[in-house]
Parts: structure tokens; C-alpha cells; sequence
């Protein structure tokens, strides 16, 4: 497959080319997510609060999964519109070593962490067993996490759009299906509760792998992946993690501010707690649909910068801008129209569906604006500056987040955490278009 497309095909069509495929299947996996959740509060409130306080540390993991997978995407794509395929495959095959030892390293940090990080919010110790049942097993694919997602970088980088969604897709429905057979049982299989809902997140994890390998082994592609002592360049090295750290702590930094939420909130309830956990799981339907577009075009914005198509890179940018802010649009009128009815999704009690309603409410205020600074943080690791894109992100959920929450938690009680959400938003959107004009494009 020749990649000349990235620079030749049609600015829109290209953009919708590149970003559909992952947007379904960001859509997809926003519902598995949704889904997963909602059988987990059919086993009890309790299992679904310990869902909510292990989220954090997923985060993490996928976090620096997704980090190091963006500073090889943003290398091999680079390197692939320069014409250096020799490089481009040296990324790609450090990329994907490096993802196998980071898998490693977090399994076992993340074991061992995880029983002092769940006894930090709460005493229940119902919802710590449940917590600490479901982690022990997660944490075991956690390779399979890392490997699986900087595979999907490597075929995103040469335009593989379609594989990455088939992927995704396979992972998301094999998790689907055996959600409800492992978490109740069969006739011919015993009912795990929340052991269940581990191990089907986890084998379905698997499945993404075996797909890529399957169809690396079968297809002629432009990079090879390869085990010579070339790859090992210290200047190579330092092109991933310049792009990956940052990215990393970039998409780590929800894992810290879901944290200091906790515990900001669980000083006037559990309940809070829980809405809280609940929102993060109704907005990955929002965010993550916006994210697939935000994939499809980093490759693109890689490939024509380094073949200094600048103008042409200035296009996909106001593209993807307008097709981000459409699906913030879109959710933005489902929560105000259907809060009530989707908090209910996750809980049976009216008091958590009153206060969770007028949450979430409140809370999509923020959206539409934060289209600007989803798209721009993007933007800017396709360009390789993985700093800024960590700006935009540290003011969205810590410099300006955490001390509003702080402030109004004060002023307003917990709603004033809710208020804190679109006030940080704003700011950072404005800041974010700020950076992006400041770029030398």
C-alpha cells in the first residue's frame, strides 16, 4: 500500500477517511465501556464504587500505553513522509519492544499499589474486596494492553485506519459477549461477579493483538518490524519519548484528577463518589468518539509536516476542528435532554439519579468549548510537540481543574465540583487556541 495518499487525497475526504474508522470504533468501545459498566452495577452499588476507584489506576496504564504509542506514531509517520522507510521501521520496532517492558513494569507496580490506593477512599471493606478482586486479575493482561495498543499506533502511523477499527471492534464485542456469561454464569459455566467482569475485560484485550499479528504476518506493509542493534540510536529513543512522556502524562492526568475528586468528594458522600465514577463512564461516549478523529488526523499531520505540506496541514486541523465540535455538540444535547434516565443506567437509587442528573447537567456545559483543546492537544503531537499538547492538559486538569474544585467545593458544596468542570474548559480551550496560533505553521 502506497502511502502517497496522506499527501495527495482531498483534505476532507481524507480527514473523514482517516478518523471514521477510528471514530466507530472509539464510538463502539465508548458503549462497550458504558455496557461493561452497567453489568457491573447489576451485581451490586458496591461492586460498581469499586469499579469507580480502580478506574484511576486503568488509566494510568493506558495512559502510558497510549503515550509511548503516540511518540512512535508520531515518529514512524514522520519518517515515513520524509521517504526514510529505514528509520520509520527502527521506530516501529523500538516502539513496540519498549511497549512489552513498560507492560511489564506496570503490572507489577500496579499489584502491588493498588490495596494502599483503594484503603485511601474508602473503609467498606465489601467495596475494598471487590476492588482489589477485580484489579489482581486486570493487571494481569497488562501487556497484552501495551502491546496491543502500540501495534494500533504502528498500523495508524502507515494509514491503516480500517485495521485499527476491526481490532477495536473485535476486542470490544468479545468483551461484550462474555460480560454477561462470565459475571452470571450459564447453565454450563459458574457465575464470577466481578471476577467475571476482569476477566472478560482482559481477553478481550487479547484479541486486538491477535488480529494485528495475524494480519502483519499476512499482508505486505511498509514497516517491518525488526530485532537489529540499530534501533537501539539514542537519537531515536529520544524522538519517542519526547512525543510519548509528554503524551503520556498528558493522558495520565485524569487518572490524578479522578483521584483528588474521590477525595474531595467522599468528604460529604459516597454517593458523589459513585455519580462521579458514573459521569467518567457516560463520557467516554463523548470524549472518545472526539478522540477517534484526534487519531486519525495525527498521522496525517505527522506525515505532511515532515513532507512540509504546511498549508495542507493547516486544513486538517479546521477540519478535524469542525468534525470534533459537531460530536461535542451532539452529546452536549444528550446529557441536558436524557441526564436523569442515563444516570439511571447505573444505579436503581432515586437520591444518586436526582443528584446525578442535575451533575451531569451542569457539567456538559463544557463540551462544545472543549473541542478546541481536545483537537489542538492533538494537533501538537502530530507536529511533535508533545510540550505543548502537556500545557493544554495541565491546565485542563490540574492548574486551573483541581484548584476551582477546591474553591467551590468550599463555596458551593459538592455542586460546586460539578461547576468546576466547565470553568476549567473554558479556560483551557482559549489558552489552547492561544498555543496553536503561536505555531510556525
Amino acid at each position: 500500500m502506497s502511502d502517497d495518499f496522506m499527501r495527495e487525497k482531498p483534505v476532507f475526504s481524507l480527514v473523514l477517511s482517516m478518523s471514521l474508522p477510528m471514530t466507530l470504533s472509539m464510538l463502539v468501545n465508548s458503549l462497550y465501556n458504558i455496557v461493561d459498566s452497567y453489568f457491573v452495577a447489576k451485581i451490586s452499588e458496591n461492586a460498581m464504587t469499586a469499579l469507580s476507584l480502580v478506574y484511576p489506576l486503568q488509566i494510568l496504564i493506558n495512559a502510558i500505553a497510549v503515550g509511548l504509542g503516540i511518540g512512535l506514531n508520531a515518529a514512524a509517520a514522520y519518517y515515513l513522509g520524509a521517504r526514510q522507510p529505514e528509520s520509520a521501521n527502527h521506530a516501529a520496532s523500538l516502539g513496540i519492544l519498549l511497549s512489552m517492558v513498560h507492560g511489564v513494569i506496570l503490572t507489577v507496580l500496579c499489584s502491588l499499589m493498588v490495596p494502599s490506593f483503594l484503603r485511601l477512599f474508602t473503609c467498606d471493606p465489601v467495596v475494598l474486596q471487590d476492588g482489589l478482586s477485580y484489579s489482581y486479575i486486570v493487571f494481569l493482561f497488562t501487556v497484552p494492553i501495551t502491546l496491543g495498543i502500540a501495534l494500533e499506533k504502528m498500523f495508524q502511523a502507515e494509514g491503516q485506519m480500517v485495521l485499527s477499527m476491526i481490532s477495536m471492534l473485535g476486542g470490544g464485542i468479545t468483551n461484550l459477549i462474555l460480560d454477561p456469561i462470565l459475571i452470571f454464569g450459564t447453565p454450563w459455566t459458574p457465575a464470577m461477579g466481578i471476577n467475571g467482569a476482569a476477566l472478560a475485560t482482559g481477553i478481550g484485550q487479547i484479541v486486538p493483538v491477535v488480529i494485528y499479528l495475524m494480519f502483519y504476518f499476512t499482508k505486505p506493509l511498509p514497516l517491518k518490524l525488526s530485532l537489529c542493534r540499530s534501533i537501539w540510536e539514542p537519537s531515536l529513543c529520544k524522538r519517542i519519548y519526547v512525543v510519548g512522556i509528554p503524551a503520556a502524562i498528558t493522558i495520565a492526568l485524569p487518572s490524578l484528577l479522578i483521584t483528588v475528586l474521590n477525595g474531595i468528594l467522599a468528604g460529604f458522600s459516597q454517593t458523589y463518589v459513585l455519580i462521579l465514577g458514573i459521569y467518567y463512564k457516560l463520557q467516554t461516549f463523548i470524549y472518545l468518539t472526539a478522540n477517534g478523529i484526534v487519531q486519525g488526523i495525527r498521522p496525517i499531520i505527522g506525515y505532511n509536516y515532515g513532507a512540509k505540506e504546511y498549508g495542507r496541514v493547516k486544513k486538517i486541523v479546521s477540519t478535524a476542528l469542525l468534525l470534533t465540535f459537531s460530536v461535542m455538540a451532539f452529546g452536549t444535547v444528550i446529557c441536558l435532554l436524557w441526564s436523569e434516565p442515563l444516570i439511571g443506567l447505573f444505579t436503581e437509587s432515586p437520591e444518586t439519579i436526582t443528584f446525578g442528573g442535575s451533575a451531569l447537567r451542569i457539567i456538559c456545559c463544557g463540551f462544545i468549548i472543549s473541542a478546541a483543546s481536545v483537537t489542538i492537544s492533538g494537533t501538537m503531537e502530530g507536529l511533535g510537540d508533545g510540550v505543548s499538547s502537556l500545557k493544554i492538559s495541565l491546565l485542563r486538569y490540574i492548574i486551573i481543574m483541581i484548584p476551582a474544585a477546591l474553591l467551590l467545593s468550599r463555596l458551593l458544596g459538592a455542586f460546586g465540583v460539578w461547576h468546576a468542570f466547565w470553568i476549567s474548559e473554558t479556560l483551557t480551550a482559549l489558552s489552547a487556541i492561544w498555543m496553536y496560533r503561536k505555531t510556525s505553521l
